[in-house]
């Protein structure tokens, strides 16, 4: 079994902000392999189904971004998920528009979500695909940048992101995580 999960914040108030390109992500993936998102437990909203021939747990945690953590630990422990069989999404300042960067292991970087992956889990052995949404014009907007809503021009450019994270994804539970990063890094 193998657990995806896309980082954000609850929707449908932080639909289309950038911090929400987890969420984006695991949206896209169940609408292709009509996985229904209806599902609540452990504070998150989920669905589970085949995806190239894998049993398959989308995720959203509904914990807000910084303790986002604290929904994905219980789901690996009652399902009995190993670490090498779970992808982490959320959205990157330091990756351009438009493009992903996919890592099998690392630390958390500045991403408060991805902080709290990293303290619940004890670990940092999990393989993670990062959207790229660019740096803010200015360094004190930073909130606003990552939470602020989207005019449809510029979510346009960072839905080319979200379609390679999706197709990445598909290729880590194919293929594995390395050729996932030989693919699209």
């Amino acid at each position: 079994m193998y657990l995806i999960v896309g980082l954000g914040n609850p929707e449908p108030e932080y639909s289309k902000t950038r911090h929400n390109m987890g969420f984006d992500v695991i949206n896209k993936i169940a609408n292709k392999y009509e996985i229904e998102l209806t599902r609540t437990k452990f504070n998150g909203i989920y669905g589970s189904g085949l995806i190239e021939n894998e049993k398959v747990i989308l995720l959203k945690p509904q914990t807000f971004m910084n303790l986002s953590g604290q929904s994905i630990k219980p789901f690996i422990d009652f399902y009995k998920i190993p670490l090498q069989n779970i992808l982490v999404i959320y959205d990157d300042m330091d990756v351009e528009i438009g493009s992903i960067k996919i890592r099998k292991k690392g630390g958390p970087g500045t991403h408060n979500g991805a902080k709290s992956v990293v303290h619940e889990l004890a670990s940092e052995d999990f393989a993670r695909v990062r959207v790229g949404i660019g740096k803010p014009v200015d360094e004190y907007d930073a909130i606003d940048y990552v939470i602020g809503k989207l005019d449809e021009e510029i979510y346009k450019n960072l839905e080319k992101g979200i379609q390679k994270a999706s197709d990445a994804c598909i290729e880590f539970l194919k293929n594995g995580i390395d050729s996932a990063m030989n693919k699209y890094n």
